[in-house]
């Protein structure tokens, strides 16, 4: 039990593979926060899997994007649980389109979520985070890549990189930050609308010539809430297959 009595949060946990993070860290020992923005139902079933099997969790609604329900989502867990040992900023959104095809609401979005919901959380967690925590942020390998369509999450996860190389610089306190960087992962948001000529072309980019299942994300996640992966800092993982 790697992560007995540490208390995590997990944003964006209700579903897909935040879902699978939240389930395998509770396995291991970790009290989880299950956040969702508007997927109660969701949530509360990913808290009653991970109680099932013996975890314990509670889930908390909070839009990453909102000052105030950040603010809130850390306090509700300080309340609950005394302490916060571990941020995973795992909350995200996806709109695929060209450049030119994209709505100023389209960009909002994104950078809302993506962006300023790491930043919102970073900035809570400097002050509320356990000394010697962990904080591991979501980005994508579609960072490196030059996918047509994927200019905007692409950049809005750059922007999320970079501010984890220089905040784990910034916070001290014996906090490490590191981001992970997955690859094309099977979800039901992944998966949704796309060829499976596209989902062939993916599969074949790796050494392994499949996409990652969740938990195959959720290992690497569950090396880096541990304190075995407390020498590491200001990296980004990529958890990708050899894709790049």
């Amino acid at each position: 039990m790697t992560l007995q009595n540490k208390v995590i949060i997990v944003t964006g946990s209700s579903r897909g593979i935040g879902k699978e993070i939240a389930e395998l860290l509770a396995k291991n020992g970790a009290n989880i926060v299950v956040n969702h923005s508007n997927s109660k139902a969701d949530a509360e079933a990913t808290v009653k899997s991970i109680i099932d099997n013996g975890g314990n969790a509670i889930a908390i609604k909070a839009d990453v994007s909102n000052k105030k329900d950040v603010i809130n989502l850390f306090d509700q867990t300080l309340s609950h649980y005394g302490k916060i040992d571990v941020l995973i900023n795992n909350a995200g959104v996806m709109i695929s389109k060209k450049i030119k095809d994209n709505s100023q609401d389209d960009f909002t979005k994104q950078f809302d979520v993506n962006v300023k919901g790491v930043f919102n959380t970073l900035q809570e967690a400097d002050a509320k985070l356990a000394d010697n925590g962990i904080i591991i942020n979501v980005s994508s390998s579609t960072v490196k890549l030059m996918f047509p369509t994927y200019a905007l999450y692409s950049a809005s996860k750059a922007a999320v990189e970079q501010m984890t190389r220089v905040f784990s610089k910034e916070i001290g306190r014996g906090i490490s930050v590191n981001a992970i960087a997955p690859g094309a992962t099977e979800t039901d948001l992944f998966l949704n609308g796309k060829s499976q000529e596209f989902i062939d072309k993916l599969s074949s980019m790796n050494a392994f010539n499949r996409l990652a299942k969740p938990i195959d994300i959720a290992k690497v996640v569950l090396f880096l809430a541990s304190d075995d992966s407390k020498w590491i800092s200001g990296q980004v993982i990529g958890a990708n297959g050899g894709l790049i």
